[in-house]
């Protein structure tokens, strides 16, 4: 199986997907564990096909029992038919973790593993409320401000940085500029009177992960006198 995963947030759920290609004809189902490098037992993540329940307890740490945001009990429920999330990981740990994922059907069986570092795979969501404004007597300049994700809930110990791509509708390739720690830009040298599509997308401000993919386009017209 291909493999990958991700985290929105520092220190929340890990969030991992995987499948075959070409995908099966037959019947498959997935066996997912994952581990600290080093801890020789694995912790259950599915170990039914979806869509039944697997048995697990919340205090295995194991995906998918998973404490939704803003309770402090774990419940039990798959996030797919092919993916997973667990929790309790270390941030900063130099020892790596270890997702391990098994195809099985009626030929057999076949395996994959996907070592990572929490902080490698940090992905944030995409920055929210963007909005793009005229600035009065500025033919030429558009002000972008913008709100950081809401799942990111830490912004005091882990800041973000921000990049920002906009475009006309005949550009064939957008201009992109940053990153910037704000969360406003006044873009510059804009055409008089023409509509602009703003975008913006957010990373860790100490360059961990990757960043988000671009939030949807916001729409602008410099300011045009009277």
């Amino acid at each position: 199986p291909a493999i990958e995963c991700w985290a929105a947030s520092y220190p929340q759920a890990v969030n991992c997907s995987w499948g075959l290609s070409p995908e099966p004809l037959l019947d498959t189902d997935f066996v997912a564990t994952y581990r600290s490098v080093g801890v020789p037992k694995a912790l259950p993540c599915v170990t039914q096909p979806w869509p039944a329940e697997p048995p697990c307890h919340p205090a295995l740490a194991g995906c998918p029992c998973v404490p939704r945001h803003g309770t402090d009990t774990g419940e039990c429920s798959l996030t797919g038919p092919q993916s997973c999330s667990f929790g309790d990981l270390q941030v900063f740990s130099l020892t790596p973790y270890e997702l391990n994922v098994t195809a099985r059907n009626a030929l057999g069986a076949a395996s994959a593993m996907l070592p990572f570092l929490l902080e490698s795979i940090i992905k944030p969501d995409p920055p929210e409320a963007v909005r793009v404004s005229p600035i009065p007597g500025e033919p030429q300049k558009l002000l972008l401000e913008w709100s950081p994700p809401s799942s990111w809930p830490f912004l005091e110990y882990f800041p973000l940085q921000y990049r920002i791509r906009y475009y006309q509708d005949n550009d064939s390739v957008p201009t992109t500029v940053g990153p910037y720690e704000l969360t406003s830009y006044t873009l510059t040298d804009l055409g008089p009177g023409t509509l602009h599509h703003i975008q913006v997308a957010a990373k860790d401000l100490a360059d961990s992960g990757e960043f988000s993919t671009w939030s949807p386009p916001a729409s602008g017209t410099p300011w045009v006198g009277p």
